[in-house]
Formats: C-alpha cells, sequence, structure tokens
C-alpha cells in the first residue's frame, strides 16, 4: 500500500487534485498502485534496470572524471495525459513546427518578416548559428526541421507552456521507445487497463518522413554520427538499427562527380539522405570548421547541387535559439494568420536594455540562460542559487548581455515517482517529437523527463535526470 503525498498549495499534480483527491484518468492506476506492495514494486524497478543494462541505453557525461557511461534513470510510474489533452496539444504542435519552417524558408530567402520589423535582422543574419552558404538555396519541398524535439511544461495554472524548440539535432526519443517496451514488460496488466496510444511506429515514420524528403526513386538513408565516443550513441545505433538502415561515420562516405557515397564491402553505393546526428560546423572541412574529422569533404558541394537531404538542414539552429524564441508567436501569426494555440513562457532579453535592468534587479527570482545553452549548462535557477552564485552570474550576464536571456522561475507541475523514500512527487517536462516531410506526423507520446533531486526543476539527463513513460490515453 503506498499513501500519495499531497501536493504544495498553488501547485500542480498530474496525479492528484489540490484537495488530494485523484484525477480522474489516474484512478485505474491509483487502484493498482494500493494493491503493490514495496517489495514488489522495488523487484520491477530492480529488473528494469537490469535489462537497460543488457540492453546498453547508457549516457556519456561530458566531463565525468571517471567517463563512464551511466544509465538514465527510469521510473516505473507513467506519466498519463487524457486524449483531450493530446489533441490540443498535437494541434498546437503542428502549428509551431510549421510556422518554424516557414521562419527558416524565409531567412534563407525572402526575409520578409524582418522586413516587417517583426523580428530584429541582427538577431538573424548576426546569429551564430546563420549559414550563409544557406542563402537562397531550394530545398525539396521548402522542409529545413524534419525532425523537431519540442520542449512543454505544465504550469501551476494547468496550462502548457512551450519551453524551447530542438531543431538541430534532438535527442532522446529512443528513451521514449524503450521505456514504453519496458514498461509493457514490467506491467502488462496496466495495459489491459488503459487504452494507451502505440509509440512503437515511430521509426517507421521516421524512415517515410526522410525517404518523403528525397527526389530520387528509392533514396538510401543513413544515419551519420560523430561516433561511440557521442553521449547520445546509443540513440544513434539504435535507429538506424530500427529502420534497417547503415550508421555511418564521417570516414565511411566520400564525394565523387557531385554525388555521395559509402564505402561497402560490394564497392560505392550512393547516399540520398542523411539522418545527421553532428553539428553544422563538423560536417563539412571544406566549408565550415577545417579540422573537424567528422564530417566528409565536399559534402555541402553535393548539398547545394541537390543531391543529397540532409535532416535536418543546414542553418536551423538559427530557430532554436533561445533569443529568437521569443518571437515564435509572431511568426504563428505572420506566416499562419492564426493565433498561437500553444503558449510560450514570459522571457526578457538580456540585449534591451531595459530587459537587462529587470534581470539584474530580480536575478535571484529568475531562471537566466546562455541563448546557445543546452543540456542545463550555462544557466542559473535564481530561487536555487546561493547570493554568491547570483553575484558571480550578474557580472557574466553585464559582460556579454546579448548572450543571455532570463524566464520567471516557473513551477514545473508533478508526477508521483518511485524515489527512494517510496512514492513522492517530482517535476517533469515533456519532449514530444514532431515529424515533417509531405505531412506533419508524430506518435502520441514524447519523453517525460523528470527532476529526481526533491526540489528540483532540472530535468536534464546530464544533470542527474530520469525518464518516464509518456500515455496518451485514446479515448
Amino acid at each position: 500500500m503506498h499513501a500519495l503525498t499531497l501536493p504544495a498549495p498553488g501547485h500542480y499534480d498530474e496525479m492528484l487534485l489540490p484537495s488530494g483527491a485523484l484525477r480522474p484518468h489516474y484512478q485505474s492506476f491509483a487502484h493498482w498502485l494500493h494493491a503493490q506492495t514495496p517489495e514488489a514494486l522495488a523487484k520491477k524497478r530492480a529488473e528494469a534496470d537490469l535489462l537497460f543494462h543488457k540492453v546498453g541505453i547508457t549516457f556519456a557525461v561530458y566531463g565525468d572524471e571517471a567517463g563512464a557511461e551511466r544509465l538514465i534513470p527510469f521510473d516505473t510510474v507513467p506519466r498519463i495525459v487524457p486524449a483531450e489533452e493530446w489533441r490540443m496539444l498535437e494541434a498546437g504542435l503542428r502549428q509551431r513546427v510549421n510556422a518554424l519552417n516557414r521562419f527558416l524558408w524565409d531567412i534563407y530567402h525572402d526575409h520578409e518578416i524582418v522586413k516587417a520589423g517583426l523580428v530584429p535582422a541582427e538577431q538573424v543574419f548576426a546569429n551564430a548559428q546563420y549559414q550563409p552558404a544557406m542563402q537562397g538555396l531550394d530545398l525539396p519541398h521548402g522542409i529545413y526541421a524534419h525532425i523537431t524535439g519540442v520542449d512543454l511544461i505544465r504550469h501551476a495554472d494547468g496550462g502548457y507552456y512551450v519551453l524551447e524548440d530542438n531543431l538541430r539535432v534532438p535527442s532522446g526519443v529512443s528513451y521514449m521507445l524503450e521505456n514504453r517496451k519496458m514498461m509493457m514488460r514490467l506491467f502488462p496488466e496496466l495495459f489491459a487497463k488503459y487504452p494507451v496510444a502505440p509509440v512503437a511506429h515511430y521509426p517507421t515514420l521516421l524512415l517515410n518522413t526522410l525517404r518523403h524528403a528525397s527526389v530520387a526513386e528509392n533514396p538510401t538513408v543513413v544515419v551519420l554520427t560523430p561516433g561511440p565516443f557521442n553521449s547520445a550513441y546509443f540513440e544513434h545505433a539504435f535507429l538506424a538499427q530500427q529502420m534497417g538502415v547503415e550508421l555511418v561515420e564521417g570516414q565511411d562516405l566520400f564525394v565523387k562527380d557531385e554525388f555521395l557515397y559509402m564505402r561497402t564491402t560490394v564497392g560505392p553505393k550512393r547516399v540520398d539522405v542523411i539522418y545527421r546526428r553532428i553539428d553544422d560546423a563538423f560536417l563539412d572541412p571544406l566549408a565550415f570548421r577545417a579540422d573537424s574529422m567528422l564530417g566528409v569533404p565536399g559534402l555541402l558541394s553535393v548539398y547545394k547541387q541537390g543531391h543529397l537531404i540532409l535532416a535536418n538542414a543546414i542553418g536551423t539552429g538559427v530557430a532554436d535559439d533561445k533569443s529568437i524564441y521569443p518571437y515564435v508567436p509572431d511568426m504563428i501569426r505572420f506566416y499562419l494568420g492564426e493565433e498561437p494555440i500553444l503558449h510560450n513562457v514570459p522571457t526578457w532579453q538580456c540585449r534591451k536594455p531595459a530587459d537587462l535592468d529587470h534581470v539584474l534587479t530580480h536575478m535571484a527570482e529568475l531562471v537566466v540562460k546562455e541563448v546557445h545553452g543546452a543540456g542545463g549548462y550555462g544557466m542559473l535557477v535564481g530561487p536555487a542559487s546561493t547570493a554568491a552564485e547570483v553575484a558571480d552570474f550578474k557580472q557574466r550576464v553585464k559582460a556579454n548581455p546579448a548572450n543571455y536571456i532570463a524566464q520567471p522561475t516557473l513551477c514545473l507541475s508533478s508526477c508521483p515517482t518511485f524515489v527512494e523514500a517510496g512514492i513522492a512527487p517530482r517535476h517533469i517536462d515533456l519532449r514530444p517529437f514532431v515529424l515533417t516531410g509531405r505531412e506533419v506526423n508524430m506518435v502520441a507520446g514524447g519523453l517525460t523527463r523528470v527532476a529526481l533531486k526533491q526540489g528540483s526543476l532540472v530535468v536534464n539527463s546530464s544533470q542527474g535526470g530520469g525518464t518516464k513513460d509518456t500515455w496518451i490515453l485514446e479515448n
């Protein structure tokens, strides 16, 4: 039997109402949970850890002295989302990703949104992620971001907000798929109680999206990885295997007569589509970083000839820059003529003098982030920081204001989580994966990340976060 902790006042819990009563979609799960002994759940959790070790689902943490690969902690309490909530999220995600793709086409072609004064020119053209090599280049179907991971949180008001858009090389989908497999293996009886939407077809959807992006008759798709020392290498290998395509490194590829080929045991084979998991700067040492050992000399030339699809396209990073994020609602209105379905988190841009003053005055209450930061690094969570840490961060922001944005410290919703002390609420977010091909597709679900430290709002796996299975109900 498990007693559930009441949510804190003014706080949204996914399972419990403020009164402590169960939300309707969690009732069957709560009855099942009530019947479990702590020993039985602990045993299942240990079984999950053992199975994940066997499969090799690990995550390397850069800078870790031991250089060890860790398991991302997996929580056996699912996050359950009612069907009508998902329908709203799905519509909002489609709308947002459509607008972001339109924005990327525009900034490399006509610059209409800049001319209209909605996005400052320097925010686009002086952006470190802007790639002049892409200017005027027509991509098939006008698609720049084939795979987008959108980070959503639910606030104390019960509403969902977009925290950030990931359009470069969004990761984590392998954990979404493996978490589901694990839950079905450990708790098959729960799936008899709930109409949970499937996620297992994601690799098929991804492969179809990549194939449809190409104009070739029967396109050859590969996954390009930086190699086994990359923190997400497990995912690269997993997705290649699930799609039935080759996993390649830069050294496996070469350019000849304006086409790209991979070396195989039976001779060269032409490559039409690359699902790349390396950043722009490392793709082609002739065009970008000359010291890159990860890319392919001449790759940009093949791309510009239209003989290759890169997913995602070069230069998409402009649209997931945290300094561009505040303009996404305006993009939706400008390109689609619609009101945004999903809301942004209020954001102060430190490059603006008035915003900078506000941030410096209120830093102890805010979350301050580097505009190109990722993985929970390069940020300050004011309420969880010491006076000395806040003072130090103020100096950093003053030295380079344009490099920082700030947001209110939002109260991420919590979900019951199996921790050492038993079942307790922990803060969560959600990253659905949106695929853009001939149409916009997504599986009903996403990666729910959980901050395992009590009170922590940082869910990143590199910062000690874990993951949960996400159940989207079909009715």
